[in-house]
């Protein structure tokens, strides 16, 4: 019988759900919604995945050494997806693939920035703590 810790678990499910829809986003954005839908919906779109990224970043509970392994990972996700974001869309651009994955980093992005900034707040905070 496996043992599930219950602090992260409803962190661990949002950002799972984030992820999820991040994913959707970008694909659906890209070939399912015209382009004045997209500009009418885009924020509130973003918004949510902003929001969803708070969320995680209040809700997760990571101290010691797995506050320093989620601001790496979530550092090296921000990383490649933004540098993924600007070279996929010039080498993919020619086969229709290229916006749909920009897209879908840039809703990854969208995510992630909000969880990574709160963490990392969270973690100074509890590093001053003395």
């Amino acid at each position: 019988m496996a043992l599930i810790a219950k602090e992260n678990f409803v962190g661990a499910w949002i950002f799972f759900l984030g992820v999820i829809l991040a994913i959707s986003i970008g694909i659906i954005t890209t070939f399912f919604l015209p382009w004045s839908k997209l500009t009418q919906y885009s924020s509130p779109i973003y918004g949510i995945l902003v929001f969803l990224g708070l969320i995680v970043g209040f809700s997760i509970n990571v101290s010691g050494k797995d506050s320093q392994t989620f601001l790496l990972t979530a550092a090296v996700l921000v990383i490649v997806s933004r540098f993924g974001m600007e070279s996929v869309t010039g080498s993919l651009i020619g086969i229709g693939i290229g916006d749909a994955v920009a897209s879908t980093f840039s809703a990854l992005l969208t995510l992630f920035v909000p969880a990574t900034i709160i963490v990392a707040i969270k973690t100074v905070f509890s590093i001053t703590r003395v």
